[in-house]
């Protein structure tokens, strides 16, 4: 009877154990999914910053092209080689059609238009911009390309967006001014990326062919070019400039951005990872009015919440599902 009752409450503290360690893993699971995207959330935040840094440098648009690719490319390359002829799992080929039409949109075409953005128009205006039309292009192509139908708080949340982006221009457009060249190059920027993020869902791509390719094929295609025939305004005088794009451009922004970003998603899932990035917009944008003392405007700042608050709502699966609630109750009932 004894060893009975001793076998019973020695399997019900196994099991308890058990039970608490697997939760102690998946919070830690949780915890680490967190830190990986708050990570990567903020590199990107630090992207715009550090692009508009290499804009008002004395380095132009191409060189800081050059710079990245180059940088992104030197160290991608052999890596991919070794598992190349390693007969690895992650071996591909690089020069797939899909692959170098992928990386001519979001590679070379991204390139050239954002950059030249950065030269042009304020870090807050990008802080709005990219991380704004991005996901309602995507949204717009994926309908129109792969049919994906969207819930109700997808659509809320990027209509307030949009009613971000309209903000930030309401005081130019009221004026009769318009947008500027720099403005219409982030658009472009955007819309590029928007492509490209079609594109490699729709081809299968892997977050790691997709880096890869868009490194050394921009690199192959852009370098002959760049070196024979584009302005250079390389000198030992922007050194500094140079080791900082260098590093921030070709190594945080694509290589280490990338990686916290995949894992994040494969811990948390795309939704919450959404939300995650909601902060982008309102801390770049706010670091940049001190960072590069661009002027505040009422716009501007409503610009940057109304933009982040609508990336929260369009990947938040909480509001969603009490949206999908209150449309079904009146059906219930």
């Amino acid at each position: 009877m004894i060893d009975s009752l001793l076998f019973i409450i020695n399997e019900c503290s196994n099991a308890l154990l058990y039970n608490l360690t697997r939760q102690v893993q998946i919070m830690t699971e949780i915890t680490k999914g967190y830190l990986y995207g708050i990570s990567a959330a903020l590199i990107w935040c630090g992207f715009i910053l550090v692009s508009r840094m290499g804009g008002v440098s004395e380095l132009s648009s191409y060189d800081v092209i050059a710079i990245r690719y180059l940088t992104c490319a030197s160290i991608l390359l052999p890596v991919w080689l070794y598992f190349h002829f390693s007969n690895s799992h992650l071996r591909f080929n690089l020069f797939d059609p899909k692959l170098v039409m992928a990386s001519l949109v979001g590679g070379l075409a991204y390139a050239l238009f954002t950059f030249k953005g950065f030269e042009m128009a304020p870090a807050s205006h990008a802080a709005v911009l990219l991380p704004g039309l991005i996901p309602l292009l995507i949204i717009a192509l994926a309908l129109l390309v792969n049919k994906e139908r969207q819930g109700l708080g997808k659509w809320l949340g990027m209509g307030v967006i949009a009613l971000g982006i309209t903000m930030l221009f309401y005081r130019q457009l009221s004026n009769g001014e318009g947008v500027t060249l720099g403005h219409a190059n982030l658009a472009l920027g955007a819309l590029c990326w928007a492509i490209f993020t079609v594109l490699i869902k729709r081809w299968n791509i892997s977050p790691w062919q997709a880096t890869v390719s868009l490194a050394v094929i921009t690199c192959i295609l852009y370098l002959p070019v760049y070196v024979l025939w584009l302005p250079k305004n390389i000198s030992m005088n922007v050194l500094p400039d140079i080791a900082l794009q260098a590093f921030y451009q070709g190594v945080m922004a694509t290589i280490i951005q990338m990686f916290l970003y995949v894992r994040a998603v494969q811990l948390l899932g795309p939704s919450t990872m959404g939300t995650l990035m909601a902060i982008v917009p309102v801390l770049s944008g706010v670091a940049a009015l001190f960072v590069f003392n661009e002027a505040a405007s009422k716009e501007l700042i409503a610009g940057l919440v109304l933009v982040s608050g609508g990336a929260w709502l369009a990947h938040s699966k909480t509001f969603e599902k009490k949206l999908q609630l209150r449309t079904s109750a009146p059906h219930a009932r």
